[in-house]
Formats: structure tokens, sequence, C-alpha cells
């Protein structure tokens, strides 16, 4: 008889620092004695997300070609892999751009499979400066877009605020009393993924509570479709050649920063962007990422020493037209200075309507 392994889903909007999240809180396991499995979502293939993950030594699957809603069964299957495979926990991460996930995946987990998976509380991770926009002025995205984001807000259990540690005192204060008035008596968790402030609460949560069953929050889907029409996604894969050999950081933090200023200069606005560097030598895989149009790149995961060839695997979401994202990031890669590139395979497209394969009001 499998054991009931506890399911932790980490939603929120895209560049939030999920991933990172979910790789701290699996070495936190570790730390713990249990193991942990990673399920990364996408509506495409060619992660960066799985990439890191099988760098840092975790077992993962991913679930491709839709969210997790739209690709219920496959989430299963996912998942049964992995507990399969012994391990104690399941860390979930959907497409940044997905919500309503309590109703489509959380509760028919529990309506169907309640007797292997132990839900944990929906937690969903947040930018401040993103969150600070969507809360106040909307920023840079279109008021659809903003829709989705403030919907993910909506259904949260727990909302995880990211990367506090670059805020200041005012800053904080004025982001927890925004997130109070629109969503009032959801908890907030303060952390810093990158040095770990905060997260051993937050952990604590994940790995005692469970999700309540209250009823799922109403949605307009119609609303729903078209914020997430708006966004253009570009996942790629290319080879590079390099003679002198080149710094693997460098060469992805220019890659980002020209795409920044070639989309900038359209006022095209960036909601994610990573890419990552892989290579037959020892550390030779890093990876780079951008949060935001006026944020700058930066460094996830260092890549060790020099390289002659490597392979770069690009995400891009943006608000554009994908086609005109696959031109910009064509002339990029193909003008990076110091490497020969070729790409071996492109998908530009934008998400089509969400179409959940379950729906509960409550369990």
């Amino acid at each position: 008889m499998m054991k009931n392994v506890r399911y932790i889903m980490i939603g929120g909007f895209l560049g939030a620092g999920k991933t990172t999240a979910l790789l701290r809180l699996a070495s936190h396991l570790s730390g713990l004695g249990l193991r942990a499995g990673l399920i990364t979502n996408d509506q495409s293939t060619g992660l960066v997300d799985t990439g890191r993950a099988r760098a840092a030594g975790q077992p993962v699957e991913e679930v491709t070609g839709g969210c997790f809603c739209c690709k219920f069964d496959h989430l299963a299957q996912a998942a049964q892999n992995l507990a399969c495979e012994g391990v104690d926990v399941l860390i979930a991460e959907p497409v940044g751009s997905c919500t309503d996930v309590r109703a489509t995946v959380g509760y028919p987990l529990r309506q169907l499979f309640g007797d292997r998976y132990l839900l944990a509380p929906l937690s969903v991770m947040v930018d401040p400066f993103r969150c600070a926009e969507a809360l106040g002025t909307g920023g840079g995205f279109s008021e659809k877009v903003v829709y989705i984001y403030r919907k993910q807000l909506e259904e949260a259990d727990a909302i995880i605020v990211n990367k506090i540690d670059l805020l200041n005192p005012e800053e904080r204060e004025h982001l927890r009393a925004a997130l109070g008035r629109d969503f009032p008596g959801t908890r907030v968790f303060e952390v810093s993924c990158q040095s770990g402030e905060g997260l051993a609460g937050w952990f604590d949560l994940l790995l005692t509570g469970e999700l309540p069953a209250r009823p799922s929050m109403e949605v307009d889907y119609d609303v729903y479709a078209d914020g997430e029409a708006l966004l253009g996604w570009l996942n790629a894969r290319a080879s590079f050649t390099a003679d002198p050999a080149l710094n693997g950081n460098s060469l992805m933090t220019e890659l980002l920063r020209r795409l920044k200023g070639t989309l900038g200069a359209r006022g095209i606005e960036i909601a994610h962007a990573k890419v990552s560097v892989e290579s037959d030598q020892p550390s030779g895989f890093g990876s780079v990422s951008l949060t935001s149009s006026g944020a700058e790149p930066s460094a996830a995961w260092i890549s060790e020493g020099l390289l002659r060839k490597g392979l770069l695997t690009l995400n891009l979401r943006a608000e554009a037209d994908p086609d005109l994202l696959r031109n910009e990031v064509m002339t990029v890669l193909f003008t990076l200075p110091g490497a020969i590139v070729r790409i071996d395979e492109m998908a530009a497209f934008r998400p089509g309507r969400p179409t959940p394969t379950h729906r509960l009001a409550v369990v």
C-alpha cells in the first residue's frame, strides 16, 4: 500500500521566485531526513526550471503543454511516478499565469486521491515590486493580466512576499497594509529565498497544515482566457561555440540585457525571462533570470569555468505578439558577442483558453 505523501503547491505570477523557493524547501526537507520530488509545469517544453532542479540533484517530473488544471491526468501520473520512487513530499509549481488551482487541482486531488496525498495549504508567492504595482496602478500590464494576478492572491491560504531583503521598512509596511486591505484574513509571510530570512515559519505551515475546505472563488473564464492570451510565450534551445572560450554567466547576462533593451524600446513589458547554459564540463550548468522590464538580470545558479561550447535554454514571457518575440530573440541570439549560435528548437505562441479537466466548488 502506498504511503501518504504530502503534496505542496506553490503558485504565483511569473518572476516571483517560485523555483528558488522549491529548491530551498527541498533542501530543508533533506535536512529533516525527507526526500522531495518536484513537479514543474509549462505551456511548452524545454524548461530552465527543470534543468535547475536536475542540476541540484532533485527528482523532477515535467507537466507540459498546458497548466496543471488542463493537464490534470498528466499531473496525477507525474505525482504517482515520484511517489513510486519513494519521495516523502511532492512540491508542485503551476504555470505562472495560472489561477483557480484550488478548485481545479487541489480539490480534485483530494476528491480522487485523498488516500494517497495530504494536501498542504495553498501558497502564492509574489515579487514585492510587481505586487505593489498590481495592488496600486497595475504597473505595465493590461487590466486583464492584472485580473489573473489578483485572482491568484484571492485564492491563496498564504501569500508569500519574496525578496523582502530588497525592501526598506517603509516599503514593507506599505505592502503589508495593501495586502491586508485587499485580502483580509489571509496569512502573509515575508521571506527571502536567497538569504533564507523568514522561511522557517512558512515551511512549518507547509509541513503541518492542511488545505482548508472553503468555497472556491468565482472566476470569469472569459477574462482569464483573454488575460493569458495577451502574454506571448517563447521557449528556445540553441547550441553555441566560442573561440576563445567565454564565461557562461556573462553570456547569459548579456543575452537578457539585450532582450530587455530591444523589447523595452518597443514598450513591451517582460513578465519573466530565464536562460540557462549547460556544458559537458563539471559545474557547467548555470542560469540567470530577469523578473521584469525594470529589473536587472540576476544569476540564480553560477556556471563555473570558461566554455568553448554549450547549450542555451531560453524561456521568455512578455505581453507581446509571439512572432515579434521570435524575431527579436533570433536577432539577439545571432548577434551575441563572442559566440556562434545555432537555434535547435523554438516555439512562440499564446496560451490557449484554460479548460480544466475538473472543477469543484468545495470538498
